[in-house]
């Protein structure tokens, strides 16, 4: 159970460097661009931890997956990207991805 925390965890260092690197503006702006380095490293370590009992094909999938379609609403909300049907759909399907590895990740 600590593993899917420490999951959740590098997932949330991973958007908020993602959303830092934004605000960088290409690395213009340093602090940023350091927040954003600083917040990768540390959510690759914890992803790691997440290794000793999760398998890596489902906690990478779940890392990669939920940070993508989080990233892509926060796109939508804070930085007003455009929301079209295939991104709504595309996302549902990330979202679907994940929940169904989690379905089958203990079962071999």
């Amino acid at each position: 159970m600590l593993a899917w925390v420490y999951l959740f965890v590098a997932i949330l260092l991973e958007v908020v460097g993602t959303v830092s690197l934004k605000l960088s503006n290409g690395f213009s702006d340093w602090r940023f661009a350091a927040l954003s380095l600083s917040l990768y490293g540390v959510s690759i370590w914890v992803l790691s931890m997440t290794l000793k009992t999760i398998p890596v094909s489902t906690a990478y999938a779940v890392w990669s997956g939920l940070g993508t379609a989080a990233i892509a609403v926060i796109g939508m909300v804070f930085f007003k990207e455009p929301m079209t049907v295939f991104k709504g759909m595309f996302l549902l399907m990330i979202i679907g991805g994940v929940v169904g590895l989690n379905a089958v990740a203990g079962k071999h």
